[in-house]
């Protein structure tokens, strides 16, 4: 049986700290090198805030980590069911942002495909983004 977690959390800034090492902690089975903890640690925490930043605005709403384990690779996806996304394709290059008076670099998804093996984003038919990204060790 493969390993998985699923953990549901509010969409609050403070919350960015604890999916980043919850999904750290979850993936040292896999003996990953500091460099390849850092990398896994930093797209997740570009995915949640972009979940807290944009997905909401000033509502409420959630974000749903889900990870797995299989052979010697680590699977995420990060949800939220906000405003989603009505580009996704302009929203991948770089410097595209929905808020430059927030002063945002528009570097997110840029930034998880670097340090990432492999980079999803898709707009829920309900509303709402999911970020699928695989890094194998």
């Amino acid at each position: 049986m493969e390993n998985y977690i699923e953990i549901k959390l509010p969409a609050i800034s403070k919350n960015e700290s604890l999916a980043r090492n919850a999904i750290a902690l979850f993936c040292v089975e896999l003996n990953p090198t500091v460099d390849e903890l850092d990398d896994v640690k930093t797209a997740v925490s570009e995915a949640v805030t972009n979940c807290i930043v944009h997905a909401y605005g000033q509502e409420q709403g959630e974000i749903i980590l889900r990870a797995n384990v299989c052979e010697q690779a680590l699977h995420i996806e990060i949800e939220d069911f906000g405003v989603g996304i009505e580009d996704v394709e302009s929203a991948m290059k770089p410097f595209f942002t929905t808020k430059p008076e927030d002063e945002r670099s528009g570097m997110g998804f840029t930034i998880m495909g670097a340090f990432m093996d492999n980079l999803l984003v898709k707009r829920n038919e309900s509303g709402g983004t999911v970020v699928i990204m695989d890094k194998k060790f």
